[in-house]
């Protein structure tokens, strides 16, 4: 499959999680408990459609302009589209598209659940100041209940103290996360490197808890205008 990135883009969304459903092979991605979209899997496991949501206007007329974006595949025709992973649909086009399947789900919810979700990974401490999701830590639930619930005494930290990114972004600057920062991302957290990490490894590290943090802010940003609007 060309779009090596999806995984990463798709999970870097407020709110998302993701599952593989077995009797059809789908990897779904969802959010609130509702698909937006999936990739499709063959006999062997490989991609052979990814599935979105778009307005059926839209899906029609780019259904017309390219030959690798077809009717949802075991979805409904009107309101679902199917983009071949191998084909010619530029990367920049279908990250578009996710963002609008991500989008139409997203608005299908009430207001107050759509802040439950869109706050719901901060106040439920599993994403982190820095943008790390504290699920994929070892640690978390056993030894450490996550940065937000220790207000930053993370058990590398120096004892008693909180860990030198949430003393900055939380403690000092009083933002919500380092996503509100403009020196994002700052030589504290290149000099907070796990020692796990090779260098190739922390700067994609890097990238993805920016990617996080950008992602929540701006999906919080435009729910605020929307709410202004009504």
């Amino acid at each position: 499959m060309r779009y090596e990135w999806i995984d990463e883009y798709l999970l870097g969304k407020a709110g998302v999680s993701k599952d593989l459903q077995k009797d059809w092979n789908w990897i779904r991605y969802q959010i609130g408990g509702k698909m937006f979209a999936a990739v499709c899997l063959g006999e062997n496991d490989e991609p052979y459609y990814i599935t979105l949501k778009l307005e059926p206007m839209e899906g029609d007329f780019l259904r017309q302009q390219y030959e690798d974006i077809i009717p949802g595949y075991y979805m409904n025709k009107m309101h679902w589209n199917s983009v071949k992973p191998d084909g010619n649909v530029p990367d920049d086009l279908l990250k578009d598209l996710l963002d609008k399947s991500y989008q139409l789900v997203l608005d299908s919810f009430s207001k107050k659940k759509q802040r439950e979700i869109l706050n719901g990974e901060h106040s439920a401490g599993i994403v982190s100041c820095c943008g790390t999701d504290c699920t994929g830590c070892g640690c978390f639930g056993t030894m450490c209940k996550g940065c937000n619930a220790c207000l930053g005494k993370v058990f590398h930290a120096p004892e008693g103290q909180a860990c030198p990114i949430y003393e900055c972004s939380i403690n000092q600057k009083e933002l919500g996360s380092c996503g509100g920062c403009e020196c994002l991302p700052c030589d504290i957290w290149k000099n907070t490197k796990d020692p796990s990490f090779s260098e190739e490894e922390f700067e994609r590290n890097i990238q993805e808890r920016v990617a996080r943090l950008k992602n929540s802010k701006t999906r919080l940003e435009n729910f605020e205008i929307l709410e202004k609007g009504n």
